[in-house]
């Protein structure tokens, strides 16, 4: 469902175009704010843990935010943030056993095709994502077997593709898709055993949003 979002957003700015071509955008000196919802879709992977196989991360919705400066006409730099995502932790077996909340800022260098004259700006962007995970517990605690829950900050590298349609001199509306590889060690104790699982988030990340240029 968020990938057909992300689809409708986008071929509505397409088929919008045709209507403001005389509208200019994203040119040199220009700070870009967006604001919408963004989706974190967890693509998960882990180690085994004890007999109840990997474990699976819910998705969640928050308030995204980006903030974009363009050095050229078709090239800027782009900060992602968001309020901060809270995630389901699940096993095969006794299903939801703890939650947890990350935020995942992302830095990008981003490329903007067409020229400063289009209204529709198709772009691509590479950088770097730190997301630090906090207030994790365990809401099941298998009868008191599983204690003293962390997990660790990651860092790892994020690939973006999104769409800006101008609809004014000054406002905008944005579909795009975030890549993050996001990867933690799970810690905590089982009957007092001390225990580490490696796991993998690197989620999909679709958003939808409004955004004004400066």
């Amino acid at each position: 469902m968020n990938k057909n979002i992300v689809s409708a957003v986008v071929a509505s700015t397409i088929l919008a175009a045709g209507f403001s071509a005389s509208v200019s955008a994203h040119q040199a000196g220009e700070i870009i704010v967006r604001g919408g919802v963004a989706v974190v879709a967890p693509n998960e992977s882990s180690d085994p843990v004890a007999t109840f196989g990997e474990f699976k991360v819910s998705n969640n919705a928050q308030l995204g935010l980006n903030f974009g400066y363009m050095l050229t006409d078709n090239f800027a730099v782009e900060l992602l943030a968001a309020t901060p995502f809270s995630h389901d932790v699940s096993l095969a077996g006794p299903g939801k056993i703890a939650e947890t909340k990350h935020l995942p800022p992302t830095l990008v260098a981003q490329y903007y095709f067409g020229d400063a004259q289009s209204p529709l700006r198709p772009y691509i962007g590479a950088g770097l994502n730190y997301t630090k995970f906090f207030d994790n517990q365990f809401t099941n605690n298998l009868g008191g077997a599983l204690t003293d829950l962390s997990l660790s900050d990651s860092w790892g590298w994020a690939a973006q593709a999104g769409i800006d349609y101008q609809v004014s001199k000054d406002w905008l509306v944005n579909a795009s898709v975030w890549y993050a590889k996001i990867s933690t060690d799970v810690e905590f104790k089982l009957s007092g055993t001390p225990v580490t699982i490696e796991t993998d988030i690197d989620p999909w990340v679709y958003m939808v949003s409004v955004g004004y240029t400066f």
